[in-house]
């Protein structure tokens, strides 16, 4: 079933063509990722999709009373507003409901007129009781609280004003808001922006599971490949759409294009032949043959031609070491750093060895870009030392960018670090990451994130360092500029420590991943898949600073998955408890809704009360028995994470 339809959607901003003739649909149930290269005109798509703007030209049809729900990349949620109080506005339908329930229980209680106005008043209370029912009335503080925790907004901060918080958790606020109003379609833009890899993960598991239909705008492509199965990307002004995930999608997208450059170059050639022989057939300057150039150049015009298929242009490089380093490439030992009394991280062990490739991940504020800060030596450890190997040479990728001077130009930022460097290499360098001609005398304070981020990979590509630490290096790159970035590290002879929340891109060039904690680090061999599997068994994982583990050891690891099996299988069972009080609680409640539909039970005022007292008490046992469920299912996961 078609709940959305775009058709020939055109759209100009004064004399840029955006959007050239964008035709799609979207069918009940299907998730969609939107890619294209920034400024390709996705959030116009979007906001045309919301009704925020509308299309130049051509049509979007959309099913009547079809609800439609947006995640902008700015919230729109009042600042007097608490973070609790935001999200009780999405559910005050249920509410009013609930204090019209209230009213009837108090005016059936203190009833002393005629039989005729208790039954008007039982039946609309059974009415608005089922109603209730059907909107999950019973359960929508649960769910508030489920959405809330999942994405990182912990109960201390429910009544902060949303004024007090920062743009991340107005974000997260405005995706929780979304979420709970449950629309038929999802409308995002860059949901995981501001979001921890523990959010994102959440999100991602609940959006597999959603029931509705998803169009999501992001550059998350593990996200992406979990949660879509169709992708549109926009090229050129108009939409392709292929079935399948990202990875899917990228490998259709590369034989699409094959195959219509193909057929593109065939009519061409077949086009260049037919204009030949029509040209021949002129030149033999005959009545005959001036007619069959004619009706021959009549059938060539009326051939609908292929347009050629476009291709972005794309940033190429590769990373090398101008030498070689000893075996041991790094060592930290009992790093510790605390800001104003308080401490970010302590009993930081680790080594690195040369060709090692780690992704390094951790909560937000753990002290990552600080570690990687103390290790070049532009921040001092309050406790601990680095240590590094023979011959290595560092090159550091900040995220942020704040080693260029907006001052400078491109090409004399770049040319700066490398004065002896002639003029034609430092232009040849900048040329592989799409700075041309006199684009180069482009100031630094100009450029976007992605445009400076691709400045600082040219200076880091030149220095030929063996060592390199990357803090967020896929932060503003396009899909195709980390996909080259990556071929460029499983390329890379050195020695590479990471920091990403981009889940693709460790799964692309990692070997082994550290979580960081505020009281030391934990290795885990592999990807982030490998990571995210051992994470998710109920065993502990390797320390990074144990270099064997002896069988005493796993004695007492085993003796401790055991405890945590029996520790998991005990809170399971907690959960089912709760779930059949639940259900006996509901039955109950059911029950005595029949008694309270039933004039008889009015006859005796003793029965009537003991019924309602019975039915209010039950009423108000749902909400602590679906608080006690979850509770215990966040215990669960709690314990097997």
């Amino acid at each position: 079933m078609i709940l959305l339809s775009v058709q020939d959607v055109q759209k100009s901003f004064g004399v840029h063509e955006v959007l050239k003739g964008v035709t799609f649909s979207l069918q009940k149930g299907e998730k969609m990722g939107l890619v294209g290269v920034n400024g390709c005109g996705k959030t116009t798509l979007m906001r045309m999709l919301t009704g925020e703007s509308q299309p130049d030209s051509g049509y979007i049809h959309k099913n009547k009373e079809l609800r439609i729900g947006y995640l902008a990349q700015i919230d729109d949620i009042p600042l007097t507003d608490t973070v609790w109080g935001a999200l009780l506005k999405v559910f005050e339908p249920v509410r009013a409901i609930e204090r019209r329930l209230k009213e009837l229980e108090s005016e059936m209680a203190a009833h002393t007129g005629s039989d005729e106005e208790m039954l008007r008043m039982s039946g609309e209370y059974q009415r608005l009781t089922e109603r209730f029912a059907g909107m999950e009335g019973y359960a929508y503080e649960g769910e508030m609280l489920r959405v809330l925790s999942g994405l990182g907004l912990k109960p201390e901060m429910h009544e902060r004003r949303v004024a007090t918080l920062s743009g991340g958790e107005r974000t997260r606020l405005s995706l929780a808001k979304l979420l709970l109003q449950k629309p038929d379609i999802i409308l995002m833009d860059e949901p995981t922006n501001h979001l921890d890899l523990e959010a994102i993960e959440w999100l991602q598991n609940y959006l597999t599971d959603y029931k509705g239909s998803l169009l999501v705008i992001s550059h998350d492509r593990y996200f992406l490949d979990h949660v879509c199965n169709t992708m549109g990307e926009i090229l050129g002004g108009k939409m392709i759409k292929f079935s399948g995930n990202y990875t899917t999608y990228m490998e259709k997208r590369s034989a699409d294009f094959e195959t219509r450059m193909k057929a593109y170059q065939l009519q061409q050639k077949e086009i260049e032949r037919e204009k030949a022989i029509i040209e021949r057939y002129r030149s033999f300057n005959r009545e005959k043959s001036i007619k069959a150039a004619e009706s021959r150049e009549k059938r060539l015009n009326k051939i609908e031609r292929l347009d050629k298929p476009i291709e972005e242009s794309h940033v190429r490089f590769s990373f090398d070491a101008r030498r070689r380093s000893g075996e041991e490439a790094l060592e930290v030992r009992e790093l510790a750093k605390s800001f104003d009394g308080q401490t970010v991280f302590e009993h930081l062990n680790f080594k690195l060895r040369t060709g090692d490739r780690v992704a390094l991940i951790g909560p937000n504020g753990v002290g990552k870009s600080t570690l990687f800060k103390i290790i070049m030596n532009q921040a001092t450890p309050d406790h601990g030392g680095v240590k590094f190997g023979v011959n290595i040479d560092v090159g550091y990728y900040d995220q942020h960018q704040q080693n260029l001077n907006p001052a400078s130009t491109i090409l004399d930022e770049v040319w700066n670090s490398f004065p002896t460097m002639e003029q034609t290499k430092i232009r040849g360098a900048l040329g592989l990451f799409l700075f041309s001609g006199d684009e180069v005398f482009e100031k630094i304070e100009k450029l976007s994130g992605g445009e400076r981020g691709r400045v600082a990979l040219t200076k880091l590509m030149l220095k030929k360092d063996n060592l390199l630490l990357l803090d967020e290096p896929t932060n503003h790159l396009d899909m195709d500029s980390r996909e080259v970035l990556e071929e460029a590290l499983r390329d890379f002879p050195g020695t590479i420590l990471a920091i990403s929340h981009d889940r693709y891109f460790i799964n692309r060039f990692a070997d082994k991943v550290m979580v960081m904690n505020m009281d030391g680090m934990t290795e885990y061999l592999g990807n982030f898949d490998d990571y995210v599997e051992k994470r998710d068994r109920p065993r502990p994982p390797i320390q990074a600073d144990a270099e064997e583990v002896t069988k005493t050891a796993q004695t007492k690891e085993k003796k401790r998955d055991r405890q945590a099996s029996a520790r998991v299988r005990e809170l399971k069972a907690a959960v089912g408890k709760a779930e059949k009080a639940i259900e006996e609680n509901e039955e109950e409640i059911a029950r005595l809704e029949t008694l309270l539909a039933d004039p008889g039970t009015y006859a005796d005022q003793e029965r009537m009360r003991e019924v309602t007292e019975r039915y209010q008490m039950e009423r108000d046992k749902t909400a602590e028995l679906y608080d006690a469920l979850e509770i215990a299912e966040l215990a669960v996961e709690e314990a097997e994470g």
